[in-house]
């Protein structure tokens, strides 16, 4: 996939772009990037596959519910994760009309990405490109939420096998928020990190 005229759109929409052929390369890039930071964790099989978290904490403190340390709680890390300084995260489907798409379940990962830090990134591999903003939603509906439900177990329709949305009413349901940015909100910086690879979801 040529990443041009996406970079170019997602430019005018007023987000910093920047490319990279793999996901070692990205993770060096902000391994360089972030040093002496607060950085707070979305939930992201993309970044778990790249190892970012282990690299950052060599020289940052890192907060990601995923991961907690001794004595803290997940409610605990969640508020550090969101009053840090940096924050990193996927996307569920990013549209080549420049619409970011999140679904949340418990809504950190959409409230972090929104407000209140000095930059946030997105680390996206190109299989959650998509052509619009309606195939973006559909992807991340269809696509990326019941696979991160199973991913978790959730006892949802979803999850058994992880084919599309059922728009439940399920207690266990993971998808509960959606975000669509049509540009990057005027508080701080935003960065989108195209990669050339498939990553998580």
């Amino acid at each position: 996939m040529d990443f041009t005229k996406l970079k170019a759109k997602l430019e005018s929409l007023g987000y910093g772009v920047i490319c990279f052929d793999t996901a070692d390369d990205a993770a060096d890039y902000l391994d360089e990037k972030i040093r002496g930071k607060t950085v707070g964790f979305g939930g992201s099989v993309t970044l778990e596959q790249m190892g970012l978290y282990d690299r950052l904490a060599l020289h940052n403190d890192v907060f990601y519910h995923n991961r907690l340390p001794g004595g803290m709680t997940r409610a605990e890390v969640s508020a550090k994760a969101a009053a840090a300084q940096i924050y990193l995260s996927s996307v569920n489907g990013l549209a080549e009309t420049g619409e970011v798409v999140n679904i949340d379940g418990f809504g950190n990962r959409i409230s972090s990405i929104l407000f209140g830090h000095e930059t946030v990134y997105f680390v996206v591999g190109e299989n959650k490109i998509a052509a619009d903003c309606a195939a973006a939603l559909n992807r991340a509906r269809n696509i990326a939420a019941p696979k991160n439900a199973q991913r978790v177990k959730a006892k949802t329709p979803c999850a058994i096998k992880a084919d599309k949305c059922y728009d439940c009413e399920n207690p266990g349901r993971i998808c509960r928020a959606l975000s669509i940015l049509w540009g990057a909100p005027l508080h701080g910086d935003f960065e989108i990190i195209l990669i050339h690879e498939e990553l998580g979801f």
